[in-house]
């Protein structure tokens, strides 16, 4: 059985903040017209995305705008704070709107909890929005998901990397990171 549901815009989504029904510390986004709670961020995911953040800011020197938990917004009805976004850079910073697809190098995010929730519904949205290059780092088995050609059916390509892996950015080939440089160094 079907049921009718109801999705939110990004509008409608807003104005639930801008009036109080979503309170200003509640962790949540809009993704597919669904408003979904944020798990919490444990140590692990937090050190990866400040190490990744760290690494692209250094290897691009002012090429790219990285955005950390930061709205992207990708249609009318989704618009997730992915863990890391690389962006066009803009002088205003995005202080009149959130990031666009069309200014979207590259989104990252990082699972220790979410991976199911990063490689399936969240891929699946990116996809659809034409994000042509999103990564997903699971801290948990020291691994790099690199998906690449998108459709409104999912990505077409999906490369696995451990953490000896390297890859370039498809925006910037010549920009060339290790998997484990995102990662804790192993002892």
């Amino acid at each position: 059985m079907l049921l009718d549901v109801r999705l939110f815009t990004a509008k409608e989504y807003h104005f639930m903040a801008e009036a109080g029904i979503l309170n200003a510390d509640e962790r949540v986004e809009l993704l597919a017209g669904q408003i979904i709670k944020m798990l919490a961020k444990g140590t692990a995911h937090s050190a990866a995305t400040t190490r990744t953040e760290k690494l692209l800011e250094s290897r691009l020197e002012n090429q790219a705008l990285v955005r950390v938990q930061e709205p992207v917004q990708l249609d009318d009805y989704s618009e997730p704070e992915p863990d890391i976004a690389l962006v066009i850079p803009d002088r205003m910073y995005y202080e009149d709107h959130h990031p666009t697809p069309s200014e979207v190098y590259l989104i990252i995010e990082v699972a220790d909890t979410t991976l199911s929730r990063d490689l399936e519904f969240k891929a699946g949205i990116y996809a659809r929005s034409g994000i042509a290059d999103y990564w997903v780092l699971d801290v948990n088995n020291r691994q790099l998901h690199i998906f690449r050609e998108p459709s409104q059916n999912g990505y077409q390509s999906e490369l696995i990397l451990s953490d000896s892996g390297s890859v370039s950015l498809l925006a910037f080939p010549n920009v060339i990171i290790t998997v484990g440089e995102m990662l804790r160094p192993l002892s």
